[in-house]
């Protein structure tokens, strides 16, 4: 079990980070196309990522395990709200003291020969081996050669490409549904209220956040606040860094995240012609309950429902259950259609 430790002062720093971060979702994902579970949500994407990569799986396999430990250099994070994208990830990623790589690769190298001796997988995630390459990367990496980090990041690149690009606007949308619901909870009942929303395996019994976790450990925040990343490809267990001193990060598997899919419009955009479904989207505008919808667009209950169930449908709204009721959001699609086909940013 992990549990925080959260103080009065922490409480008051706790934040929500304001979209998917790009690396975490890169990384999180990695663990995903290896494993078999789940594939309602998840086997198409690994069928149609497994068919767009081209080496890069060995390369990343020797320094992110399928489970247990993996180096916390690979997800660089900032003490405020803003995720990085994939650019500024990289950049940050490329920055790490050499000593701290070389450090952050001795726990993976030991990690495994636990896992090799049967022993207990330590913090992360652990691996039965990913070839030659498990070895032979990381020993490069901890030299401090320019070369074997240029490999590494040409590889998270590429992969992020194949396997997440594609499918960003439906990660964020799902992280942005997230968002609504914790932000209602937030509004509702502060920090305590917001903490008492998150997912099951997560459970708020001040002044200690309790979650599932593979190992028994203790992180105590020390005023420093607490950063809440909701992630699509996260699933069964939250994630935290293994160094205490880096800037406190929870992150959490988002609620109902459906399969990731393409956001390109098809022909079912036509059946949104006409004043009321429009009405209906514009009304969803930063998230609401299907009464609220009703109100908004002058509707009655019965039709908000059956236009939001339509909307939905052709990928412009995301809905999630909170407590008694369904909250609706626009998906990144929904967004753009109403700006007029302004694009949408990738991470």
């Amino acid at each position: 079990m992990l549990r925080i430790h959260v103080s009065r002062l922490d409480l008051s720093r706790v934040r929500m980070a304001t979209r998917p971060d790009a690396l975490w979702e890169t990384i999180l994902s990695f663990h995903r196309i290896r494993d078999r579970r789940a594939s309602t949500v998840f086997g198409k994407w690994r069928s149609e990522s497994r068919a767009r990569l081209n080496g890069e799986a060995q390369l990343l396999a020797a320094v992110v395990p399928p489970r247990g430990y993996f180096p916390d250099f690979l997800t660089p994070s900032q003490e405020g709200a803003e995720p990085y994208g994939l650019d500024v990830g990289i950049e940050a990623l490329r920055d790490t003291p050499a000593d701290r790589v070389h450090a952050e690769l001795e726990l993976l190298a030991a990690g495994r020969i636990r896992q090799r001796a049967g022993l207990s997988a330590g913090p992360r995630r652990q691996d039965p081996g990913a070839g030659r390459a498990s070895a032979a990367l990381p020993a490069a990496l901890m030299e401090g050669r320019a070369e074997p980090l240029a490999r590494l990041i040409g590889a998270l690149r590429s992969y992020h490409h194949a396997a997440v690009e594609p499918y960003w606007p439906h990660i964020r949308a799902s992280v942005e549904a997230d968002r609504a619901v914790r932000g209602r909870a937030l509004l509702d009942g502060g920090a305590d209220g917001l903490l008492a929303t998150l997912p099951p395996m997560i459970r708020w019994r001040s002044p200690v956040l309790e979650a599932d976790y593979p190992f028994d450990r203790d992180l105590h925040l020390d005023g420093r606040g607490l950063l809440l990343q909701p992630s699509f490809f996260c699933r069964g267990t939250p994630v935290v860094y293994r160094d205490p001193s880096l800037p406190p990060v929870l992150v959490y598997p988002v609620a109902n995240p459906g399969a990731p899919v393409f956001a390109e419009p098809g022909p079912w955009l036509g059946r949104l012609v006409g004043h009321t479904r429009s009405a209906v989207l514009s009304s969803i505008g930063n998230g609401c309950t299907t009464s609220e919808l009703a109100r908004r667009a002058g509707v009655s209950l019965a039709s908000a429902s059956q236009h939001a169930s339509v909307l939905r449908e052709a990928g412009l709204v995301l809905t999630l259950r909170h407590g008694s009721s369904v909250l609706h959001t626009l998906t990144p699609l929904g967004g753009s259609l109403l700006r007029g086909g302004a694009p949408l940013a990738l991470p």
